[in-house]
């Protein structure tokens, strides 16, 4: 992972990765994840994990996890892999989108003391750390951006 940045992953991902980003008008809309606006924040978090533990992330993102993130307010917008080396086999990239910076960390608060999200940790990891370093950054749309 030496070297590599947000930016550099980012550009990894290519022309898919940019286009829900391309065209459109945000003031307010309705989505499927209830009401986007001017506080609304979108949180990009990307994971490393440690040789051979992406199959079991991903196993757990795509399990309990993602239903525990939903069912705290916190709506999932995409989940990704890295194609490409060094990170192709051992980085999970998502995005999740709350209602406001102060709300999102709630949500984490509230996130970290669930009981089921507790026990669903110490089962996933009982054979060791799935995630060795963790990135997280909070974004806003721009005027011009299609709502996600």
């Amino acid at each position: 992972m030496a070297g590599m940045n947000r930016r550099t992953l980012l550009q990894g991902l290519g022309a898919a990765g940019a286009l829900p980003f391309m065209g459109g008008a945000v003031a307010e809309a309705k989505t499927s994840g209830g009401a986007v606006d001017k506080d609304t924040v979108y949180e990009l978090r990307i994971y490393h994990t440690p040789e051979g533990k992406l199959d079991a992330l991903l196993a757990r993102f795509g399990g309990p996890e993602k239903k525990i993130f939903e069912r705290l307010g916190m709506h999932c917008v995409a989940f990704w892999t890295a194609t490409d080396d060094p990170l192709k086999g051992r980085t999970l990239i998502y995005m999740l989108r709350h209602k406001s910076r102060a709300i999102a960390d709630e949500n984490w608060k509230a996130f970290r003391a669930d009981p089921e999200w507790v026990k669903v940790k110490a089962e996933s990891e009982k054979d060791g750390r799935l995630v060795e370093k963790s990135e997280s950054t909070f974004m806003s749309l721009t005027s011009f951006s299609p709502v996600l």
